[in-house]
């Protein structure tokens, strides 16, 4: 054989440690798979037994009132007759009234932090945004209670009522009390604490759009808002509607900033200005005191409440992928 073959088969045959490194390599490729893959599969596992506990915990009140549960407005602890209808119904408006609010605030907060903003206050003031996101909830509701329902009776509801309350077909909606507590307000309070979370996902995205797309259009002589409306709010929509059900995840699970100005009425609200309650109120303010048929009538609620988190952010990744397809993408 020749000596130059010898040598080259030689210097491609494996040594015993290039093997033994090899070996090492996939065993630690290998568990490093499998570590990943058990942490991805913990969240589903948490998440499947949140479900599952809740569910349990909550067959009870499911077996005597079935679907009857949903519609029925009775809550009566004594005679252990139930309904999740008025809790319900509390939850969708008041985060509907927060959503309503906030997503035009936080658009327009997002639009001049990233288009218009002066650099040297583009800094603080988006740190100030991220710092209202972390107030804990129940300074909001404390502010909400002590400080924006005395001012929300004396110079909103009173002269709104006063103008409006005796209008044809709109009347109804300004009656009740004026208290400074209710639906609107706690629809008002959900929309300061949802409000930096959206604004801060809105801005973030934003400013992902490649400044190309940006200068192109500045140079056939778009205005700022048919930059914002023709290219950046196209290129980000997906992040822009995450943001939003982002904000709405927040407000439908709301609790203590909700239970201070909501009213805590065990009832259907008649006006914007009437008091009611919401889900996670009514666990908060009854669950150290239940037992029973009405302790699984709070995990029946509790279970609800994951249940329409869960359909609410379906339905967005449904939208999300129904428009991606109307793109052609």
């Amino acid at each position: 054989m020749n000596p130059n073959h010898i040598a080259a088969y030689a210097a491609e045959k494996p040594t015993a440690s290039m093997v033994a490194i090899a070996k090492r390599q996939r065993l630690q490729d290998a568990l490093f798979h499998r570590l990943t893959q058990f942490f991805s599969l913990t969240v589903l596992i948490v998440l499947v037994g949140i479900l599952v506990s809740l569910f349990i915990y909550a067959w009870p009140t499911f077996a005597k009132f079935g679907a009857h549960f949903l519609w029925y407005v009775e809550w009566d602890i004594n005679n252990e007759e139930f309904g999740a209808a008025i809790s319900i119904v509390g939850t969708l408006i008041s985060s509907g009234i927060a959503l309503i609010l906030a997503v035009p605030l936080a658009f327009g907060i997002a639009v001049f932090l990233t288009e218009t903003c002066p650099v040297w206050l583009r800094r603080p003031l988006g740190t100030a945004i991220e710092l209202l996101a972390a107030v804990p909830s129940i300074i909001y509701g404390m502010f909400g209670l002590f400080v924006f329902a005395p001012v929300f009776a004396d110079y909103l509801q009173m002269p709104v009522q006063s103008l409006l309350g005796g209008m044809p077909l709109i009347g109804w909606l300004f009656g009740g009390a004026t208290n400074g507590l209710g639906i609107l307000a706690a629809g008002i309070i959900l929309a300061f604490m949802v409000l930096p979370f959206i604004a801060a996902v809105m801005r973030d995205v934003f400013e992902i759009t490649p400044s190309i797309l940006r200068e192109s259009a500045y140079g056939l002589g778009c205005t700022t808002w048919e930059v914002v409306r023709k290219v950046v709010l196209p290129y980000t929509q997906k992040g822009v509607i995450g943001g939003i059900m982002l904000g709405m995840g927040r407000a439908l699970g709301e609790t203590m900033a909700v239970t201070f100005v909501i009213g805590n009425a065990n009832r259907l609200p008649t006006s914007l200005f009437s008091p009611g309650t919401s889900i996670a109120s009514v666990l908060a303010n009854e669950f150290g005191e239940a037992a029973g048929l009405h302790f699984n009538t709070l995990f029946a609620l509790g279970f609800l409440l994951f249940c329409i988190t869960f359909v609410v952010l379906a339905l967005a990744k449904w939208l999300i992928n129904r428009t991606e397809k109307a793109k052609g993408t």
